[in-house]
């Protein structure tokens, strides 16, 4: 039960960040439920098919298709409020990652994988849905830039994974998992950090 709930919180932010940048590239509503619902569900899909889940959860339970789908209406609806909360869309896309990657690490983990592949099942779970997002609008997905983002996924997992090593609670494991990755993610946000490259480019 705690999985579901993590899990459809975490389609709503999702699907409300996807929105709001279908309607900054001016897509029409079609549009802008797709990239919702691609930005919410693509983490959980490739973790699903990695896992061999077939179907995918989310096209087998209607309301990990009902959710986002309402998320990404009433964004297209209210988006100039919306887009007026940045620092609240910010901290919604680091909740959402949060909580997608402790999600899929945990499922992974249920499934009986290696420690390792449930830290990069848990990552691309948190990743997926924006990578997917991103390359739909012809972008760099945010990843693959300087931004600190699958790092801070990556530690939330582990956190998951050493918790279930050590059989400590779940749920106590689980919230601290997806505060550090939150916490991660806005501190490097707030600090400007960012992943190194490589020098020497003309810019």
């Amino acid at each position: 039960m705690l999985l579901v709930v993590l899990e459809l919180a975490g389609l709503v932010v999702f699907a409300a960040s996807g929105a709001l940048a279908a309607v900054r590239a001016r897509l029409d509503v079609f549009g802008v439920v797709v990239l919702g619902l691609t930005t919410a569900l693509g983490g959980g899909v490739i973790r699903d098919v990695l896992l061999g889940v077939h179907p995918p959860t989310s096209l087998r339970d209607w309301p990990y298709l009902l959710v986002p789908v309402a998320a990404a209406l009433a964004v297209f609806g209210f988006h100039p409020q919306v887009a007026k909360l940045r620092r609240a869309v910010l901290l919604a896309d680091a909740i959402g990652l949060g909580l997608f990657t402790v999600s899929g690490t945990a499922t992974a983990l249920k499934t009986g994988v290696p420690a390792y592949t449930a830290c990069l099942i848990g990552m691309t779970a948190g990743i997926g849905g924006g990578a997917m997002r991103d390359l739909l609008l012809r972008e760099i997905p945010l990843v693959l830039r300087r931004e600190i983002y699958a790092l801070a996924s990556l530690a939330g997992a582990v956190v998951v994974v050493v918790g279930a090593r050590v059989a400590w609670p779940a749920v106590p494991v689980t919230v601290a998992a997806a505060a550090i990755v939150v916490t991660i993610r806005l501190v490097s946000l707030w600090r400007q950090w960012h992943a190194p490259v490589a020098r020497g480019l003309d810019r």
